[in-house]
């Protein structure tokens, strides 16, 4: 006689995991967030009892499709948009591949980038690209980037904040004249795209004063899902969809929607606007002390972010004779987690970023990665401050 196989108590972590949590440091916010407490309880519903498809004409699809189109709403308040420019992905790399292979389709047209741009970028531009040069600090200068848009040039992307040292970029400057080139000469393009992922818990993304035609978003960067994204598309701007199919995100994105991610987005978009400013000082503050101590705790340590002018939550620095994996390896083993380059890069591949800056190899392959959020305290940056000098003397012997 069969019988249903028992299913044993589900063991519960969370208070282990927070016993285990006070004594570790998490500092690798660039690389992903946890979920806000706040937007998974906007997920829920979508989750569980709410699960109909957007598309069904019955009474579960259209509440489906009412939370999505709030969501779009949501999205383009913060962004000062259209409901109509907003476009649901899974997150900022399909975003980006939406971006530029949309609009290359199957030309050749030419783009114009900087060398240190993220991964999704270089890999989507294709061979007709100028790459224009960056300083040491990592930032672009306006000039440059309209010195690069020849006659046939199609897209300008460049990201509005760095991945890895936090540069800010002059978006809103180079969106400006690249408006008022294409007015002159009576011209659709040159496109402009810029890659916000990072950006977006600590700079205003008001897409008007950054006149810029395209526009990446990642739920993951702002304490929003993993699987959630956004492309802002300018009225107006025709771009060929990668995923066909169906009529779904304005034609272009065939698929059912990720009704609690698009959710989630909305509400992690939202509050990242609200906090902005609060976190925006908080971190800094944190950062610079972070910074001030460990420079001067750990002999010939270099920074690569320039505090001034980069994101206030990362951190970016060299330190001769180490090899920064081994270091975040040695780091994660004490229950501290950093980074070097990208998480998105993976392997040991080394930083293109610092490449691009001019870093010699000895500075590029000694660098790591500190990037705070909203769970960083001011124990946090003590703890770090305490123990990595030590270890950093101990690695060298």
């Amino acid at each position: 006689m069969s019988s249903v196989p028992r299913i044993a108590k589900p063991v519960d972590f969370r208070l282990e995991w927070c016993a285990m949590q006070e004594q570790k440091v998490y500092a690798d916010y660039a690389a992903a967030t946890p979920l806000d407490r706040r937007v998974l309880k906007a997920m829920l519903p979508f989750l569980k009892e709410n699960f109909g498809n957007p598309s069904s004409i019955h009474s579960l699809g259209v509440l489906a499709r009412r939370a999505v189109e709030q969501a779009r709403g949501e999205v383009s308040k913060v962004l000062h948009a259209h409901q109509d420019e907003i476009v649901f992905t899974s997150g900022a790399t399909e975003s980006i591949n939406l971006a530029i292979r949309g609009v290359l389709g199957s030309g050749t047209g030419h783009v114009v980038t900087l060398a240190s741009e993220h991964q999704a970028v270089l890999s989507s531009v294709g061979e007709n690209v100028t790459f224009v040069p960056v300083g040491p600090d990592g930032a672009v200068y306006v000039d440059d980037v309209l010195a690069a848009i020849r006659p046939d040039t199609v897209l300008v992307t460049i990201m509005m904040a760095n991945n890895e040292i936090g540069v800010i970029q002059p978006i809103a400057d180079i969106g400006r004249e690249i408006v008022r080139r294409r007015k002159e000469q009576g011209s659709l393009f040159p496109l402009f795209h810029t890659d916000a992922t990072q950006a977006a818990n600590y700079l205003e993304l008001d897409v008007e004063r950054l006149h810029v035609d395209l526009l990446s978003l990642s739920g993951s960067k702002i304490y929003g899902p993993k699987g959630s994204g956004v492309l802002y598309m300018r009225r107006g701007v025709k771009i060929e969809p990668l995923v066909v199919g169906g009529k779904q995100e304005l034609r272009m994105r065939a698929g059912t929607e990720h009704v609690a991610g698009i959710v989630g987005f909305a509400a992690a978009l939202t509050l990242a606007s609200m906090l902005r400013e609060r976190e925006e000082k908080r971190l800094r503050t944190l950062r610079d002390v972070c910074a001030k101590k460990l420079m001067s705790a750990i002999p010939g340590a270099t920074l690569n972010s320039v505090l001034l002018h980069s994101l206030p939550n990362i951190l970016n620095f060299s330190i001769p004779g180490i090899e920064g994996e081994e270091l975040v390896l040695r780091l994660d083993a004490q229950g501290f987690y950093i980074s070097t380059a990208s998480a998105c890069k993976g392997g040991n591949e080394p930083s293109h970023v610092l490449a691009a800056l001019g870093k010699t190899k000895e500075e590029v392959m000694g660098s790591v990665r500190l990037s705070f959020g909203r769970q960083t305290r001011r124990r946090d940056i003590a703890r770090i401050v305490e123990f990595l000098p030590k270890l950093v003397a101990q690695m060298r012997g």
